[in-house]
């Protein structure tokens, strides 16, 4: 039997009312040449049997049924299982167009120095009352090219995870989805980065991502925003020790207590802070623990100190990008946003 050129790995969890329509957008591709390896994580509702119908009337469905063991173990098995040349991600809850995975496999296809391809996505939520997340959607869609997600990387979790596809060999090189206190998937793509792989994404809508209630990442502990924090401030300190020429120095721009926080998990790291940076009056001038709190206006030139921005209120981060480019500092150099 000829192993297909992608696997399409889709972790389902009592996911009955949805998994059809996912299945069915699967297997409605422009691109035949798939796989679907759906996994049931000891569901206790239907999804097993819907599995079950599909896998009779097309062959490409390949189910598996395991105990309940977590969306990371889930993941893996159906990675495990995967025979495709190119790895796709897919959720039980999320639909993919019709091009999606031909688009994407030929990204990879006629690239062979990207790892790692993504899309851009519809929000499939309620913007009224989901407001922040629909930002990040619209926030994530702003980065395509390899150089924006990786500058970007440390802000946020720069793609949709179930609009992911990897090459299947890179798996066996960096590792697949690890499981701990911390979001599997920004993990992965914080791991691959720093080993150099570079990723890019196909500049059009290829998946809706839809936003219910009962999402594991609106739900799970290891989804907060501190896990986003603690484990992306374990990736940052490596890529400053890297990159950083004043290295273990920095300033910091936010000297609110939310910001310093976010900011103390990377401080444990043995990070040390040469003044925090701030506009608000009442602050500037002020110390917290020993440190200057300065205007912006008054910032070193570009190159005697590197800027960390934890400034995170909607719209923050164009304006202090605007700033910090006026004044000379090139984002990867001698800035980075990091909230």
């Amino acid at each position: 039997m000829i192993a297909p050129k992608v696997s399409v790995t889709m972790p389902c969890y009592n996911c009955e009312a949805t998994v059809g329509l996912a299945i069915e957008s699967i297997l409605g591709q422009t691109f035949k040449d798939l796989e679907l390896v759906a996994v049931d994580d000891g569901s206790s509702d239907q999804t097993a049997t819907i599995l079950k119908k599909y896998s009779a009337l097309d062959s490409r469905v390949k189910p598996l049924f395991l105990d309940h063991q977590g969306v990371v173990g889930a993941a893996n098995a159906a990675i495990d299982l995967s025979q495709g040349e190119f790895l796709a991600r897919m959720d039980a809850d999320d639909l993919a167009m019709p091009s999606r995975i031909e688009k994407q496999a030929d990204l990879l296809a006629q690239n062979s120095h990207v790892g790692l391809t993504g899309s851009l996505v519809v929000f499939g939520g309620d913007r009224a009352t989901c407001g922040g997340y629909a930002h990040y959607v619209d926030w994530i869609n702003t980065l395509v090219e390899s150089s924006e997600i990786s500058l970007n990387r440390f802000v946020e979790f720069p793609f949709a995870n179930p609009s992911i596809m990897m090459r299947s060999a890179l798996v066996d090189v960096h590792g697949s989805f690890r499981d701990g206190d911390f979001p599997e998937d920004y993990e992965l793509v914080l791991r691959w980065l720093e080993a150099g792989v570079l990723m890019q994404k196909v500049d059009e809508e290829l998946l809706i991502w839809n936003d219910p209630p009962d999402r594991i990442s609106r739900n799970h502990p290891k989804y907060t925003v501190d896990a986003f924090y603690r484990i992306k401030s374990e990736y940052l300190y490596r890529w400053l020790k890297k990159n950083n020429p004043d290295h273990p120095r920095v300033g910091v721009i936010g000297s609110t207590r939310v910001s310093r926080k976010r900011y103390g998990m990377l401080e444990k790291f043995g990070v040390e802070t040469a003044f925090f940076v701030d506009v608000d009056p009442r602050k500037v001038g002020q110390n917290i623990h020993g440190i200057a709190v300065i205007h912006r206006d008054d910032l070193p030139a570009p190159g005697e100190v590197f800027l960390l921005s934890y400034v995170a209120s909607h719209g923050a981060k164009n304006e202090v990008t605007r700033f910090l480019n006026a004044r000379g500092y090139v984002m990867g150099k001698d800035y980075l946003l990091v909230a």
